[in-house]
């Protein structure tokens, strides 16, 4: 029968990974091995002495999969000219709700990438537009394609912010 500071252990062990699990980004470094765990065991909200906090954090990131990227077989095009358009129609290239996207001639600009493209990508290149301070009007993937639309000006800047994204996505096994 474990002692009563096994239990303990086991129990802010477990409750350390409910917090960093939280913080997807902080799972992210803790799997690449760029944390200073004192300085996340203290930026977490667990009930426990930091030490303690940080001993747990370096066992689970020690038993995490190693952060690795691969870089995606697409095919990265800008198009010009992106609008609303009616849903349902062959011009939408993504449609949600009641609003498509599609050739309208309108001030937006459609970055599309085909090929081996899913949602991991997408949550990859939604990351580095936030980077780049772009904000997407709208985003989608589906059947190898993936499509981010953006206001025009932010089209070429977009574009390399989208190529380099599936450069190196991260990986899920």
């Amino acid at each position: 029968m474990p002692t009563q500071s096994a239990l303990w252990s086991m129990s802010l062990a477990a409750e350390t990974r409910r917090v960093a699990e939280s913080h997807p980004f902080l799972v992210t470094a803790l799997r690449a091995g760029v944390v200073n765990y004192t300085a996340a065991a203290r930026f977490l909200e667990v009930d426990g002495e930091t030490d303690a906090v940080a001993t747990a954090l370096r066992r689970y990131a020690e038993a995490s999969p190693a952060y690795e990227t691969e870089s995606r077989d697409v095919r990265v095009t800008m198009k010009s000219g992106i609008g609303t358009v009616e849903p349902g129609t062959d011009e939408a290239l993504l449609s949600l709700g009641g609003t498509a996207f599609g050739p309208g001639g309108s001030d937006r600009t459609g970055i599309l990438a085909t090929g081996d493209v899913d949602a991991v990508a997408l949550a990859d290149t939604l990351q580095r537009l936030a980077l780049e301070e772009i904000t997407p009007l709208a985003a989608a993937v589906a059947d190898g394609s993936m499509l981010v639309v953006v206001e025009r000006l932010e089209g070429a800047n977009a574009l390399r912010a989208v190529e380099n994204a599936l450069e190196s996505v991260p990986r899920t096994t």
